[in-house]
């Protein structure tokens, strides 16, 4: 694949959404410029399906671990599960993890027991950690400096969508920062202004799809080709070109992402 190119760093692809269509996914990413796709675990009892969905696609990677909406039912205390996955070459990062304050799926106590798992997890790996947080901030910053002083771990807050506070606590501990199609929605002026400051080593850019489609998709079933959307929308915040960010975007995920294979 010619260079630049981008990386979705965040998408469910074993979701049913893109069950009747997962050829057209992957068609419509490689034809956007989408060179890897990170499929992302919140199930591990789903886990199994995701890793064979990798080891079927040369492009596509996937992590291990349970969403906080699944702590009460599948949260992990113990990160040894967690670890013997991730020994799969194919597995490249521990989560998505972290705290969510919002729908209350699962208790907090669980949640958090869940999330403390996880960075035991990264942190004997050396795998990034994937943060999911809402409505949480004030918890999920609280852990994980707790977490850090025990001992460092790689990371990333996925689909950031909070304030500056968390980004630069975030920063301070060596973590990265991943946004969404949610960059490009109309009220989101408060985003694009955090966005334009994190510092460009730290960037990267996602979907989540099947979520969050971006403008002018919005609306619709989001899909990894649909990154380059939000990409292009943070090209024009940081007043740099679309190549440019590609760039950037791509080589701190590889930088972050260390199993993760390069194109040829």
């Amino acid at each position: 694949m010619a260079e630049p190119f981008l990386v979705d760093s965040h998408c469910h692809l074993d979701f049913p959404d893109f069950a009747d269509d997962l050829a057209g996914v992957r068609a419509r990413a490689a034809a956007a410029g989408v060179g890897r796709l990170l499929t992302i675990c919140t199930h591990l009892s789903r886990f199994a399906p995701i890793l064979a969905l990798a080891e079927a696609h040369d492009e596509v990677y996937c992590t291990v671990g349970v969403h906080p909406h699944e702590a009460e039912g599948e949260g992990i205390a113990d990160p040894a599960p967690l670890i013997a996955h991730a020994r799969h070459p194919k597995v490249v990062g521990i989560g998505e993890t972290g705290l969510d304050y919002h729908y209350e799926h699962s208790p907090r106590a669980a949640q958090r027991e869940s999330f403390r798992a996880h960075i035991a997890a990264a942190r004997e790996t050396g795998l990034p950690l994937i943060v999911h947080t809402r409505d949480a901030d004030a918890d999920t910053v609280a852990i994980l400096r707790d977490e850090s002083a025990a001992g460092a771990f790689p990371g990333v807050l996925h689909c950031f969508s909070t304030d500056r506070a968390v980004a630069e606590a975030a920063l301070d501990l060596g973590l990265y920062i991943s946004f969404s199609g949610i960059l490009t929605f109309k009220n989101a002026d408060d985003l694009r202004a955090v966005a334009r400051d994190i510092p460009l080593d730290r960037l990267l850019v996602e979907t989540d799809a099947p979520f969050l489609a971006p403008v002018p998709h919005r609306g619709k079933r989001n899909e990894p080709a649909f990154v380059a959307q939000t990409a292009a929308c943070l090209a024009e915040i940081r007043d740099m070109d679309e190549a440019a960010i590609a760039r950037t975007t791509t080589e701190n995920f590889f930088r972050l992402f260390e199993k993760v294979g390069r194109p040829a």
